[in-house]
């Protein structure tokens, strides 16, 4: 049996000018169009009047279910989204990784829209903001925040320990919680901001997007989550 090779995917780093500008320019279209797709998917669960039953059906079962869910589905879209060959292989991962975040954010959402009007748009522009001033700075310093890896894996684990002892015994983690989960995901945003500009092979341009996608995603979440706890 013949055993075949492939060459090393190159990062984008290490290719030209216009390579690299197109790589950027086809992520952070990609992530605008995500980011799209999951307020159009929002919208379409609050105007169609799925949001409330959807929201109902959540709350009314174990969250260790939900999150369980979706953790697998992330696992398997960003799998996909890194190790699949095919274009269209990627793409569907990246869908499904919206739909999942997009339903995952439903009771949130509906809980921000009964009883904080108002804290939906602000909580994203405050994400937007924090997002763009990340982006700069990364981009602007050129630095590789590679050493975040590691920090950001353990942070990830105790948060998730947290999240799941508090599900299971009944108590609230709390604005502190949250502030520490913003912080969280402005490091993940710096991360995967520097893979982007060092790390990424020119093919991968969707598994870029999917994760800066996640990590806006969480960011939205946990601003949401203080700008509930103040009403």
């Amino acid at each position: 049996m013949n055993s075949q090779t492939y060459p090393a995917p190159i990062p984008v780093i290490n290719l030209d000018v216009n390579s690299r500008s197109r790589f950027i320019t086809r992520t952070y279209s990609h992530l605008l169009g995500a980011l799209a797709a999951f307020t159009l998917i929002e919208i379409f669960f609050f105007k169609s009047g799925l949001a409330q039953p959807m929201a109902k059906a959540m709350l009314g079962t174990s969250w260790l279910l939900v999150l369980g869910g979706f953790m697998l589905v992330s696992w398997l879209a960003r799998s996909a989204a890194h190790s699949a060959q095919s274009k269209s292989t990627q793409y569907a991962a990246l869908a499904s990784y919206v739909v999942g975040q997009a339903i995952l954010f439903v009771p949130l959402l509906c809980i921000a829209d009964r009883f904080a009007p108002g804290a939906i748009i602000s909580a994203a522009l405050v994400t937007a903001l924090a997002f763009s001033g990340l982006t700069m700075v990364a981009f602007i310093t050129r630095k590789d925040f590679s050493f975040l890896r590691g920090i950001l894996f353990w942070a990830g684990i105790v948060a998730l320990v947290l999240i799941v002892a508090g599900a299971i015994f009944g108590f609230q983690l709390g604005v502190y919680f949250s502030v520490a989960m913003v912080g969280i995901a402005g490091a993940a945003i710096l991360y995967d901001t520097s893979n982007v500009l060092h790390h990424y092979p020119e093919d991968r341009y969707v598994a870029a997007s999917l994760e800066l996608f996640a990590s806006v995603a969480l960011m939205l979440w946990y601003v949401l989550r203080i700008f509930l706890s103040r009403r």
